[in-house]
């Protein structure tokens, strides 16, 4: 089979089994969403949804989070890995959002990415969450699960990135990320991947191997 016929089989696969495919942070507007993706960096969804709740209780919003001194946000955050760099991220982003953005998360990526503590991942999590722009963010999980489906054999996230964006049509960027995170989160995991369940089994190149 070409890899043409095979990924719009995967794609396929992918809109009939999870027609809903959504972040697992838990989150109300821009703002939230931003701070949480932060929070995520190389720490899981679910230990970030145990803190964000008393964070934003705290700093509600941008303008509020920006007159917040590091003691304080470091309290809030101290469980959560690398706290300090965060910590420090977080003011900077929300008082740039303060002086820059009238404290408003911008739509853009290229605006999203001056924010201190954002880097391409964090900007097109939040373009295509929020703001359903055609864009999709590269994380361990989609790395590795590009490679394994072989949509990609780039080097760095944005080479994998560019890739998926030639295989995968500009409506479905923004929810494709969703798919293909959450089956590198629950099915095609780093250590032992579950391919005996896996329903893009006959259209995986390491699963082929495996046999």
């Amino acid at each position: 089979m070409r890899k043409k016929e095979r990924v719009a089989k995967i794609l396929e696969w992918f809109r009939e089994n999870m027609p809903v495919a959504e972040s697992e942070l838990n989150f109300e507007n821009p703002y939230q969403l931003i701070v949480a993706v932060i929070l995520s960096a190389q720490c899981t969804d679910k230990r970030v949804n145990m803190h964000t709740p008393a964070f934003f209780m705290r700093f509600p919003n941008p303008q509020i989070l920006a007159q917040g001194t590091f003691e304080e946000v470091l309290e809030l955050i101290k469980s959560i890995s690398f706290p300090n760099n965060k910590a420090k991220h977080l003011l900077g982003m929300a008082r740039m959002l303060v002086e820059d953005f009238g404290g408003e998360v911008p739509q853009e990526v290229e605006q999203l990415e001056k924010l201190p503590g954002v880097g391409r991942k964090t900007a097109n999590v939040v373009a295509s969450v929020i703001y359903n722009k055609p864009v999709i963010a590269v994380d361990t999980h989609v790395f590795r699960v590009s490679h394994r489906l072989d949509f990609s054999r780039g080097k760095t996230p944005l080479e994998v990135e560019k890739d998926l964006n030639k295989l995968i049509p500009l409506e479905e960027r923004a929810i494709a990320h969703h798919w293909i995170i959450l089956h590198g989160r629950y099915v095609c995991t780093a250590r032992k991947p579950k391919c005996g369940v896996c329903g893009l089994r006959e259209w995986c190149p390491e699963a082929a191997v495996a046999n």
